[in-house]
């Protein structure tokens, strides 16, 4: 009798065509893993070291933070903690204002597209609308866009306290990727372009293997990035990266693209025209190099090498003048 689960551990309906017996074989050794980290956290936890100890926590967050303590260590590493407890009350009070008609209409029209594929989330909308509401409300910058339903989205599956997720809604869109989600996208377009840079600088043949097909970045990228790899990589892959990327920032973003283009060098290689290639990028959540979470994680701190914050930060000046500079030309 089969025993395959056709949903995962957060309630996403697995495709026909699922590889059960690889995900078993990755797991075994992963919840080995996972169970003794669990013990290992919570001593931490409650040690001096996890709020002085910086280096041991990076450690500690690379190594993979317990489900069960996701939303502790999140709103901890982020700051989204030291943030609520400063305006206790603000989550509350900005959903008792009166609300945007147009930016209400486009966040309930997104809500049944929000992980239709997720056997739980239908309970959520509610809850996913007022977070996103409310983080409209009080960011009028941004507003809503599309993407947030997705960080909101599971930000509540892992929570599950809307408090917590809006509080860590508004540390990624302000603080940790700020400037992705605005109308002008202007961080968001410098990264892609810093990650174009970084593969041809790391993976030469790869990038003109893309270039060549006729595949621009922004269309790979996009999604990667205004989604935080949301929709595009397995769930507890995902979740990993969200680990290190509350803690360490938007530079964990691009370790990853460049590990993903790197790691799947000669898949990308072996595509012969741009309809495969894309295709290849959409079946991300399928591939076995991204399906182990754990040995992925370990190789965005080794394939990418090192990546100075100063060397990524000339980058993006660098990138983001030229971009200023040519439209001034054209208007």
């Amino acid at each position: 009798m089969c025993t395959h689960s056709d949903v995962d551990e957060y309630g996403f309906k697995r495709e026909s065509d699922f590889d059960y017996q690889s995900y078993e074989n990755i797991m075994s050794s992963y919840l080995t893993v996972l169970t003794t980290r669990s013990m290992r956290w919570q001593k931490f936890l409650q040690s001096a070291d996890m709020q002085k100890n910086r280096s041991k926590l990076k450690r500690f967050v690379r190594k993979g933070v317990p489900g069960s303590l996701r939303e502790e260590v999140w709103m901890i590493t982020s700051g989204a903690k030291d943030l609520q407890q400063q305006e206790p009350n603000l989550y509350q009070t900005l959903l008792t204002y009166e609300f945007d008609q147009e930016i209400s209409d486009q966040i309930k029209l997104d809500l049944p597209r929000t992980f239709p594929d997720n056997i739980h989330f239908e309970q959520y909308h509610l809850s996913l609308y007022n977070v996103l509401i409310a983080f409209a409300h009080h960011n009028r910058t941004v507003g809503y866009c599309q993407g947030l339903n997705y960080i909101a989205g599971l930000l509540l599956l892992v929570t599950k306290n809307e408090v917590s997720s809006f509080w860590l809604l508004k540390v990624v869109v302000e603080n940790i990727v700020p400037l992705y989600h605005t109308k002008t996208m202007d961080n968001l377009i410098t990264d892609i372009d810093v990650l174009g840079e970084l593969i041809r600088q790391r993976a030469p043949d790869v990038h003109r293997h893309i270039f060549d097909l006729g595949l621009p970045w922004p269309v790979i990228a996009t999604k990667w990035f205004i989604c935080l790899y949301a929709e595009v990589v397995p769930t507890e892959t995902v979740l990993r990266i969200w680990d290190c990327l509350f803690l360490e920032g938007n530079k964990i973003l691009l370790r990853v693209g460049l590990t993903i283009v790197v790691r799947l060098r000669q898949d990308l290689l072996a595509t012969d025209d741009i309809s495969t290639l894309i295709g290849l990028f959409r079946s991300l959540e399928k591939s076995q190099v991204l399906m182990d979470c754990h040995e992925f994680l370990k190789s965005i701190f080794k394939v990418p090498g090192n990546l100075r914050r100063s060397q990524l930060d000339a980058m993006r000046q660098r990138f983001y003048s030229e971009r200023m500079a040519n439209k001034s030309k054209g208007s």
